[in-house]
């Protein structure tokens, strides 16, 4: 008997009230997708799955007739989690629903700070499902809202079959001016196919910004050579992924974020003994209000490429692939939070060059 050394992907699944995190628990507890995948939820019922699909109940774990597993936790993620694993090993992956919890974060820095679970576990992706139809109401009442965007790796954007083309091009551009490096995934009823959400890896340091690399570029090239970018988020002047952006009935440049996000460029050479002091004090100044951040830099006498990403205070990076001949090496380095100071931030990773 072979035993697998590889890591259980965890995913986070987080929205706001209504936007149709059941819908997709749903599925995935009942469809035939050939996968077995452990459910972690605040309450079996809440869910409300058709009693006849459990074949089996053991206190907090319910198993499906569609092999997966659905458990509820009534204490703490890191028991529930150590318990599963000792349950069975085969699972293709673990979900981690978040109802009631306005800030993913603590559960996404679980898996950076116990050792036991980070042996066996790694987190595959943040996902947040959003009402397209109701975004802009509960935006501007909610914080929460602001802040579950911010911390996606993927984003289903649900309900779109209620909303008109226009509606749509500007819900999707308030939610680049909150999370610039999110992917989008359009949906009806939750319809992604479950593939194209779970056993993502969006979360490893090797995928750190691969997506957004025209979008950086674009920016960079926009600027004439400047250094970092000049986009005022507060004032609407967002120059992220609007160049379809058509005004309609809604404008995503018209409210105020308590969440935004801020993105700096240099194609100087990064100085390691002046980046990794810095950031680290940045994490300890402002990682409460930190919800996201995530970099690609070039190292000062590196042919690699070194990759970071940070979830408020708990900060991870690594050397990864190397520099590819004619590849366009430059730094890049991407904040989301809460009223962030954007000038000191900026100030400080530029004093973090390389200078003559």
């Amino acid at each position: 008997m072979t035993i697998s050394n590889e890591k259980t992907p965890i995913t986070v699944l987080t929205g706001y009230l209504g936007a149709g995190k059941t819908t997709l628990l749903n599925r995935i507890l009942t469809e035939n997708h050939g996968k077995k995948y452990a459910v972690i939820v605040n309450e079996f019922g809440e869910i409300g799955i058709d009693n006849d699909l459990v074949v089996d109940a053991d206190e907090e774990i319910f198993e499906m007739n569609n092999g997966c597993i659905c458990c509820t936790v009534r204490g703490d993620l890191i028991r529930i989690l150590a318990g599963l694993m000792k349950r069975t090993r085969d699972f293709d992956g673990i979900l981690v629903e978040t109802t009631g919890l306005a800030d993913p974060g603590p559960v996404a820095q679980t898996f950076f700070v116990d050792e036991d679970i980070a042996a066996k576990t790694k987190l595959d992706a943040i996902i947040t499902v959003v009402d397209a139809k109701h975004l802009f109401l509960e935006i501007d009442r909610a914080p929460e809202a602001q802040e579950q965007i911010a911390f996606a790796d993927i984003v289903v954007l649900n309900k779109i079959d209620t909303v008109s083309d226009d509606d749509l091009r500007t819900v999707e551009a308030r939610i680049r001016r909150i999370n610039p490096t999110c992917r989008i995934e359009r949906a009806e009823r939750c319809n992604v196919p479950i593939d194209h959400l779970l056993g993502q890896n969006a979360f490893a340091l090797d995928r750190i910004l691969d997506d957004d690399a025209d979008f950086l570029q674009k920016d960079f090239d926009d600027h004439d050579g400047h250094d970092h970018e000049h986009c005022d988020h507060d004032h609407g002047k967002c120059d992220h992924d609007h160049a379809d952006h058509d005004h309609g009935h809604l404008d995503a440049s018209r409210h105020d974020d308590h969440v935004s996000s801020f993105s700096f460029m240099t194609r100087d050479k990064i100085d390691p003994e002046k980046f990794f002091p810095w950031i680290q004090m940045i994490g300890q100044e402002f990682g409460i209000d930190m919800l996201r951040m995530k970099g690609i830099l070039d190292i000062k006498d590196d042919n690699r490429r070194y990759v970071a990403q940070a979830v408020h205070m708990m900060l991870e990076g690594d050397f990864q692939r190397e520099w590819r001949e004619g590849e366009d090496r430059y730094s890049r380095i991407v904040f989301i939070g809460r009223n962030l100071p954007r000038d000191i931030i900026e100030d400080g990773f530029m004093k973090t060059r390389v200078t003559a």
